[in-house]
């Protein structure tokens, strides 16, 4: 139980951290990624108005949902001063001119290359698809943009290598942090998760050696009593032999509760490596149990069918398992009013075993079909203590079927019937 609120606790705590952290380093790589690319765009228009002999038409270049607009050129600033700065910033891009049909007509360099390098720059670029864009060329990763002029079309193109390797890196940084920090707040949050449910742990392992320290002594003066009323019964006149009765009633009720209440105890403190478990035949023992319960369905006048799976094998405790079955099929029948009807049925699927008890009656209310499984809890407390029942049962079989990492549920129509259904993994 502990080891499960643990994990969860710990698998909560990693998730949100995990989140966080996502959203952390996906911010900073998208800010750092918009700024670099709006410099590109920057130095892209500086390439382009580098040759600008012609009026450009100023196209609305959309960057990452942003309209860029190119900026305005200064009539007065010459070529040769253009191209200082150009060089100064050591920025490697390139030029090139075309008519209308896309056909090239010069380029503008500064660096060395041949015509085929051109011609491969310019078929990289497609202006009917988009204004801007990137590629790969010459193991370099350029940028490109396209301007509409009267002539025809202008492409500037700057390497952006560098930046691409930028983003590369940021991108490998931030995988091999995240992958250090989650290792590191994995064994802080286990440390820390194991510190804050340790008192929650003390506090619960005390109430169940209380519980079964109780259990223990109340064993013996019961079985006294028990002795003792026994005794009285063989030699006491008639008048006063009820009131025996009525107390050897309910001390045998208390002792099968202080046996319950240490059975439950230690199921809920066992482990799974402690529990004793084989493979055997659930079939046969179903209708071994059966066979000890149709006599009491037919002194009540109770239908009893049963659909039974034939050799269906299931890996678990088999003496645990036999006492869900009888669970289940000891309050089928205390709940089923006389002339009622009982149908069991047992199959298996592809990857579980599923035992289904189905019983006519009162059924149970939709208040308290959610605490049907908690312990002493019933729904009808009077008939519930005349059948002798203390609400420990199912909360037995819920615990045992837990056990064997199955699962318990209850279903019920007031006045029509009641369904428990229990899932076994195979």
């Amino acid at each position: 139980m502990f080891k499960k609120l643990r994990n969860r606790l710990l698998l909560m705590n990693l998730s949100i951290i995990s989140i966080l952290m996502l959203i952390s380093f996906s911010t900073i790589y998208f800010i750092t990624s918009n700024n670099i690319h709006d410099a590109i765009q920057q130095d892209l228009f500086r390439v382009a108005d580098i040759n600008k002999n012609d009026k450009i038409v100023l196209p609305k270049i959309d960057v990452f949902g942003i309209e860029v607009v190119a900026p305005e050129y200064n009539k007065d600033e010459k070529d040769d001063k253009a191209n200082d700065k150009f060089s100064q910033e050591r920025l490697t891009g390139f030029i090139i001119e075309t008519d209308d049909n896309f056909q090239m007509t010069s380029w503008l360099s500064f660096f060395s290359a041949d015509d085929t390098f051109f011609e491969a720059a310019l078929s990289a670029v497609k202006p009917e698809d988009r204004a801007t864009g990137d590629f790969d060329l010459d193991d370099s990763h350029w940028a490109y943009m396209v301007q509409k002029r009267p002539s025809g079309y202008v492409i500037a193109y700057v390497d952006m290598s560098t930046q691409k390797q930028v983003l590369d890196r940021l991108i490998l940084t931030f995988i091999a942090v995240s992958v250090g920090m989650f290792v590191l707040i994995f064994f802080i949050s286990s440390f820390l998760t194991e510190r804050s449910i340790k008192p929650i742990k003390e506090s619960y392992y005390k109430q169940k050696q209380f519980i079964s320290d109780a259990s223990h002594e109340l064993k013996t003066p019961l079985a006294v009593i028990h002795t003792n009323v026994d005794v009285l019964l063989t030699n006491t006149d008639e008048q006063n032999k009820k009131w025996l009765e009525y107390i050897k009633s309910e001390v045998e009720r208390m002792g099968h509760l202080t046996n319950d209440l240490l059975y439950l105890t230690q199921m809920e403190g066992a482990e799974d490596h402690q529990m004793m478990k084989t493979t055997f035949n659930i079939s046969e023992r179903l209708e071994h149990i059966l066979l000890g319960l149709e006599v009491v369905a037919f002194e009540k006048n109770i239908s009893l069918s049963y659909d039974i799976a034939p050799d269906t094998e299931m890996h678990g405790n088999a003496e645990q398992v036999s006492q869900v079955m009888i669970i289940l099929l000891d309050n089928a029948i205390k709940y089923t009013q006389t002339g009622g009807e009982i149908s069991i049925l047992l199959g298996k699927s592809t990857h579980h075993i599923n035992l289904s008890v189905t019983n006519s009656g009162e059924g149970i209310s939709e208040e308290d079909l959610p605490y049907v499984f908690d312990r002493f809890y019933r729904a009808d407390k009077v008939r519930s203590r005349e059948s002798g029942s203390y609400g420990l049962g199912l909360s037995i079989a819920k615990t045992i079927v837990e056990q064997h990492n199955g699962r318990i549920t209850c279903e019920s129509k007031v006045g029509d019937q009641t369904n428990f259904t229990v899932r076994f993994k195979l």
